[in-house]
């Protein structure tokens, strides 16, 4: 399988961000391990899937690929004496507003200036100077499994160096939402303060709940004989499963709301959870169901498709 993030998700590198949201989407539904128990190609296809589409939705991540600055798994590829520039880039670099040297003579000499100079200015010898700089920001990317999301939970990320980075996942948290770490970026120099690093969630599809805001959206199949009488049954809420009622006379498309039980984020009100009801057919329509519809639609027979028809 190849690890280019455009192969994986079958787009072109002209890909729009619609093309390649789409396209991961379907992988994700077809590839789903719920779906596929047991099954490690289709695992694979959909880890390679939401590995390439969390690169690629970035604007930014995505442009540092096509530059080659990162790889397909996100990290920096080498780059060959870029430490002066980095360090220059750095908002709070004490001697930005001095004089720049990018674009001539030989960086080492340009930093030894550099130090010389700053050396003069504090009236003390490069010695007994400590140089301190805080520590580069980290990025990752995480998915995030749909009831994790909703719920709430922890997560860890390999780092490439055999660690690990415990992350915190806040109950409700949305599709594309960056969480910052603070002081878990790279080390700082010279004592300096660690960098922050931060983590861009993306929230893997769940083959019964789908979430519109933060209200929690299924659909609920039930029999014939359920819909016609009324009945109690249990039904799936991403708290685990509820009895709800089904009303007698019930049609499909009927919606059931059950209030408070949807997404419950920090700092604003539960949602819902819409059940959708779907009335199922048995498998086998026997004699006796036939003789019974035939007689009781001869007695009470009604027409649901003339209503609001020319």
């Amino acid at each position: 399988m190849s690890e280019d993030p455009y192969d994986v998700l079958g787009v072109s590198k002209t890909a729009t961000a619609d093309e390649i949201k789409k396209a991961y989407r379907k992988i994700a539904k077809e590839s789903h391990p719920d779906l596929h128990p047991g099954d490690a190609a289709a695992e694979a296809r959909f880890k390679a899937a939401g590995a390439a589409h969390d690169l690629l939705k970035d604007p930014e991540t995505r442009a540092r690929y096509d530059r080659g600055e990162i790889d397909a798994s996100g990290q920096e590829r080498p780059q060959e004496r870029t430490f002066y520039r980095d360090f220059a880039e750095q908002p709070d670099n004490p001697y930005r507003q001095g004089a720049r040297y990018e674009g001539f003579g030989d960086e080492q000499d340009i930093f030894a200036e550099f130090l010389r100079r700053h050396a003069g200015r504090e009236g003390a010898s490069f010695r007994s100077h400590a140089y301190q700089a805080r520590g580069a920001d980290t990025h990752y990317a995480l998915e995030v499994p749909f009831l994790d999301a909703a719920n709430g939970g922890s997560m860890r990320i390999t780092l490439p160096d055999g660690g690990a980075l415990e992350v915190k996942i806040p109950r409700g948290v949305h599709e594309g939402q960056t969480l910052r770490l603070r002081g878990k970026g790279g080390p700082g120099h010279g004592g300096g303060a660690a960098g922050d690093a931060y983590v861009t969630l993306s929230i893997r599809p769940h083959p019964v709940f789908t979430r519109e805001g933060d209200d929690i959206v299924t659909t609920l199949p039930i029999t014939l004989y359920e819909a016609v009488l009324g009945a109690k049954v249990e039904a799936p809420t991403i708290a685990g499963p509820v009895k709800v009622t089904v009303p007698k006379g019930t049609s499909s498309g009927r919606t059931l709301r059950l209030k408070g039980r949807g997404i419950a984020a920090a700092g604003r009100p539960a949602g819902d959870q819409r059940i959708e009801l779907r009335i199922v057919m048995p498998p086998k329509v026997d004699d006796d169901l036939a003789r019974f519809m035939e007689d009781w639609g001869k007695r009470n027979g009604y027409n649901p498709r003339k209503e609001g028809m020319p």
